[in-house]
């Protein structure tokens, strides 16, 4: 009996053992981790301004219209849509399944409300100016006066029916309506609640999945949205985000399978991971570069931030520090996008604002010396000591800065580097509290304006705080051509300005690097930079 006994506690504590280690398992069938960013700023729809954001967003709401596997629009909440002759008036027909994550009912006036709430003067949104293209949404998000909310082209028919008027032929609309500033709110939870996305009980989505939980700076977990109309479709029953700010730190823990994605990895590691078939790298649409305070002396003299352009040596950034194939910018928009004639590309059409060749750097410098001096600046003397500031997630933006750092000094001035954390850096830099920053910015959808309007004087993502008006009024003439060869001879023009003014300095085009496991399956990625995991799974 004893000997029994003993064989059966010892079955016992094996089953226990087992039990244990599959409900502790984090990446399992039913549930994945995977790393994609930091604590995020917002996870509003109206407010958030960052990719990682977005891939947040994604997954908790969807828009009239969502992206499939290869970037390309395709029907979300509507279920139909038709566009006029003139190619003025988009009508929308919601799907009849649609619910909110607590069981109501998704209705077109949620769209409205939440467009509306983007553009309201008031709300300061960074991304209302994305509505200009529909009939008033500019000037109310410019604050015009005497322009109310009647005046905006965007209307709810009925409980089913958008119809939203055009200011002239958008042929990137709907890939607008897939973006995650265009995703509908529910008035009732919104309204008079600024903290209506921290708590997961009034967090109400019309996405995939729903916010379960959410740990700061640790983790946030999302399951299965079960009113999601494709809810049948979805892949794990839950997604663990975690939350970290050290590069290290996240391989490590995608090393041990604590995570089967990973967004981000030590520079100094791509060399070693360049051949491992859990290395990844993608294409995207989008440029690293630095803002420069355009209302802090003397950043506000145009010729100082050209000088300070030219003397970045961009292939030593790409090739010692960035390692990953990304290219040396000679212009703000990168190279990806199609001109008129989609046979070519905007950049080719464009051409160069300066060489990037390895031969010519030096050539660089000396124009650069002669800028500065003309500004008043010989060999950097009387030029006043600045700061740098980037953020200190990941390595490269540091390794960067000491970089510009060592380049600046070939010019006879200094400067001090100054890292902040994401989201104090993100309002610094918004607010304009800074003098030189660390900046990129990727393609909200296809077509070169996504990386031109963000100047406009009240663009919320014009950090360099810099206002022309005849840059305004060619940006406002691209959005209301009729005209497909002149609205990129305007773009053309747009970029012109930019480049001479020198707001920005830019460094390098993008490219998108991520670990993935093999195990997980299904996962795909936009040129975007959004990352999709609602339908993916993970292989035994």
């Amino acid at each position: 009996m004893r000997k029994r006994k003993s064989i059966l506690f010892l079955l016992l504590v094996i089953v226990i053992c087992i039990f244990t280690a599959c409900s502790t398992n984090e990446n399992s069938e039913k549930t994945i981790s995977v790393y994609v960013g930091s604590e995020p700023e917002s996870i509003d729809p109206a407010y958030n301004q960052t990719v990682d954001g977005a891939t947040l967003l994604i997954h908790a709401f969807e828009g009239l219209m969502t992206l499939d596997k290869d970037g390309k629009p395709m029907l979300g909440q509507a279920e139909k849509y038709s566009i006029s002759d003139d190619g003025l008036t988009y009508t929308f027909t919601l799907r009849d399944d649609i619910k909110w994550s607590d069981g109501d009912p998704v209705k077109a006036d949620d769209f409205i409300y939440a467009w509306k709430r983007a553009i309201e003067y008031k709300n300061a949104t960074v991304y209302g100016y994305l509505f200009d293209v529909i009939v008033g949404a500019g000037d109310i998000y410019g604050g015009v006066e005497g322009v109310t909310m009647d005046d905006f082209g965007a209307r709810a028919i009925d409980d089913k029916t958008i119809e939203i008027t055009l200011i002239a032929p958008t042929p990137y609309f709907l890939e607008l309506c897939a973006y995650p500033t265009y995703f509908p709110v529910r008035e009732d939870i919104v309204e008079d609640n600024d903290s209506w996305t921290i708590n997961p009980d009034t967090y109400i989505t019309n996405g995939p999945y729903k916010l379960e939980s959410w740990t700061h700076n640790s983790e946030m977990i999302y399951v299965k949205n079960e009113n999601y109309y494709k809810y049948k479709d979805l892949g794990p029953d839950q997604i663990k985000f975690v939350l970290m700010t050290d590069a290290n730190a996240v391989l490590a823990a995608f090393q041990n399978g604590d995570i089967l994605f990973s967004d981000d990895m030590p520079n100094e590691e791509i060399d070693a991971w360049r051949e491992k078939p859990e290395f990844n790298i993608e294409g995207e649409l989008g440029t690293y570069y630095i803002s420069f305070n355009t209302e802090k002396e003397p950043f506000d003299n145009f010729k100082v931030r050209q000088a300070l352009s030219l003397a970045i040596d961009r292939n030593f950034i790409v090739e010692q520090i960035g390692r990953a194939g990304q290219q040396p910018a000679p212009a703000f928009i990168p190279t990806g996008l199609t001109d008129a004639d989609v046979t070519k590309e905007f950049r080719d059409v464009g051409g160069d604002y300066y060489s990037v060749a390895k031969g010519d750097y030096e050539k660089n410098l000396r124009e650069a010396k002669k800028l500065l001096a003309e500004a008043g600046y010989p060999e950097g003397k009387g030029f006043p000591k600045f700061e740098y500031m980037y953020n200190p997630e990941g390595s490269t933006h540091a390794l960067i800065g000491q970089a510009l750092q060592d380049m600046w000094k070939e010019l006879g001035i200094e400067c001090t580097l100054v890292d902040q954390e994401w989201n104090t850096f993100l309002q610094i830099r918004q607010d304009g509290n800074y003098q030189v920053a660390r900046n990129g910015w990727g393609a909200d959808y296809d077509d070169p304006i996504t990386f031109i309007d963000m100047f406009l004087s009240n663009s919320g993502h014009n950090n360099s705080q810099w206002k022309n008006a005849e840059y305004d009024k060619i940006v406002n003439k691209i959005k209301n051509s009729f005209d497909t060869e002149e609205r990129f001879e305007l773009m053309h023009e747009a970029e012109d300005l930019l480049m001479q003014e020198a707001p920005i300095a830019p460094i390098f085009y993008y490219v998108d690097i991520f670990l993935k496991s093999e195990k997980l399956e299904g996962f795909y990625s936009s040129p975007l930079g959004f990352k999709y995991f609602m339908y993916s799974s993970v292989s035994k």
